[in-house]
């Protein structure tokens, strides 16, 4: 099994539209490394923390799942998507600048500077990391 981050900006799609939806196709990624991560590397069971981007604050707001590996998309095929379900909405969003300064995470791909890429990969340890934290209540 393989860990994701991936980024949606609030009032495109957010957590609670994933929670009421159930599950959504990721599409829209204009990035050939993101495509390439979602074509080439994830399998049904990979878990993706659920990134709000563009937000106040950005942050990691819950959980959701692979549930339909890299397809085409159907207007624009050089594009892939991927399916994911909702999993879990944290206890409170897991801001960036509380990520930049958990131990733990100190490679963590969004954590770096200049870092813009919309799907990228997590480790474990990472992923649990920041479950705990999102978990936490106020």
């Amino acid at each position: 099994m393989k860990y994701w981050l991936m980024k949606s900006e609030p009032s495109a799609y957010s957590i609670d539209d994933l929670e009421r939806d159930g599950s959504t196709h990721w599409n829209g990624v204009r990035n050939y490394q993101a495509r390439n991560f979602m074509r080439d590397e994830m399998r049904v069971g990979d878990q993706v923390l659920f990134y709000a981007s563009n937000a106040d604050p950005s942050g990691v707001t819950g959980i959701a799942e692979i549930v339909r590996e890299g397809y085409p998309e159907e207007k624009e095929p050089t594009w892939s998507m991927v399916d994911i379900r909702f999993v879990e909405k944290f206890a409170r969003l897991v801001p960036l600048d509380e990520l930049k300064t958990t131990k733990g995470l100190e490679d963590m791909v969004v954590t770096r500077k200049g870092s813009r890429l919309s799907v990228q990969p997590v480790t474990k340890k990472e992923f649990d990391v920041v479950a705990k934290l999102g978990r936490k209540r106020g």
